[in-house]
């Protein structure tokens, strides 16, 4: 039975899988709990220091997967612009695709930027999901009927405080165009050795050897506007996706694409050393200073407790954060415009 169980995992999956859960658990608490009173004073205040927070935690597993278990990446094609708004759209390989595509943006864009389009339900893991809802990530039901009103509600948000973001949604056809972006990046994403499709298999170390990446700009200006004609457009880039990967998984496992090849990074990769090698370090630290804070102060471990009991009947109550927060941003942006109208009509 011991040697089953020793056959399913490994140390460096539950290592991975440890650091990832008491970094985002503990950082939920002691790091963005201490911010949330500020959403209700000023929720662009509140997104623009929370979102550099979250970003602190998003180097993590860039430098887990580089650093201890060698993963290899790749990018090619077009290239970010750094701060630009845009919508990515990504084939879905497996399930950690999203987490995978971390790499590539420390590299050539700002993690602080991207948020993903994910389903609500993930919005209730301890650690992960409260700091998914801090970081307000687009949870949708997959209803389109239900999640349209709220997509927009997010997205408009963004604009109003103007916040550039980079969405991450995996579609075969939807709503891409938009007044506010500036361009939509097609990632294709491909594994040419172990493609890992579960977190079950990240448990037993099944981790990618390399992960290759191929970009794609549009800016918006060429994307059409029209629904039918959109539906068009993004069959094409899935039809162009296909083909890609077939070529890939045929060929010599690598995108070969005329005149576009390695992009440089925006980064040097001095700079991205670094920045993994420091999130390795602190957020290796950090949740051991933090149980250490608990042994020894009873006023830590009140606060630990009273931000464990907000963060699950606040979701009970008004179904998460990051309704809370645009509700905030609603209510203020009420509020200035009775302000300038009272003060148009005295």
């Amino acid at each position: 039975m011991i040697k089953e169980i020793r056959a399913m995992v490994s140390w460096k999956g539950v290592y991975f899988v440890l650091a990832l859960f008491l970094g985002s658990f503990f950082g939920s608490i002691f790091m963005l709990g201490p911010f949330l009173p500020l959403m209700f004073i000023s929720p662009a205040w509140y997104r623009w220091i929370t979102d550099r927070v979250v970003a602190t935690w998003l180097t993590l597993p860039v430098a887990l997967l580089e650093m201890v278990f060698g993963a290899k990446v790749v990018v090619t094609g077009d290239g970010f612009v750094p701060g630009e708004r845009s919508v990515i759209i990504m084939n879905h390989r497996t399930r950690m695709d999203w987490m995978f595509l971390w790499s590539c943006l420390l590299r050539y864009s700002y993690l602080r930027l991207e948020k993903i389009c994910l389903k609500s339900s993930l919005k209730s893991i301890p650690g992960f999901g409260w700091a998914m809802q801090v970081a307000a990530f687009v949870f949708i039901r997959r209803k389109w009927e239900n999640d349209k009103s709220h997509f927009e509600k997010m997205l408009d948000y963004f604009c109003d405080i103007k916040e550039p973001l980079q969405l991450l949604i995996f579609p075969e056809g939807t709503d891409l165009t938009g007044a506010n972006l500036d361009a939509i990046h097609d990632i294709t994403v491909a594994y040419p050795q172990n493609i890992p499709q579960t977190e079950k298999q990240l448990l037993n170390g099944n981790f990618p050897k390399e992960i290759h990446f191929h970009v794609q700009r549009y800016p918006i200006e060429t994307v059409p506007t029209s629904k039918e004609e959109l539906q068009l457009w993004c069959q094409k880039r899935w039809e162009e996706k296909e083909e890609r990967l077939r070529h890939f998984y045929e060929g010599g496992k690598c995108f070969n694409v005329t005149g576009q090849g390695i992009i440089p990074p925006c980064k040097s990769e001095l700079r991205v050393l670094m920045v993994k090698c420091v999130s390795l370090l602190y957020w290796t630290v950090f949740p051991l200073g933090m149980l250490a804070l608990l042994y020894l102060y009873s006023s830590a471990r009140w606060y630990f407790a009273a931000m464990i009991i907000i963060f699950v009947v606040q979701q009970k109550i008004f179904g998460g954060l990051e309704l809370i927060e645009l509700a905030c941003h609603q209510y203020f942006k009420k509020q200035q415009k009775f302000h300038v109208m009272k003060i148009r009509t005295s």
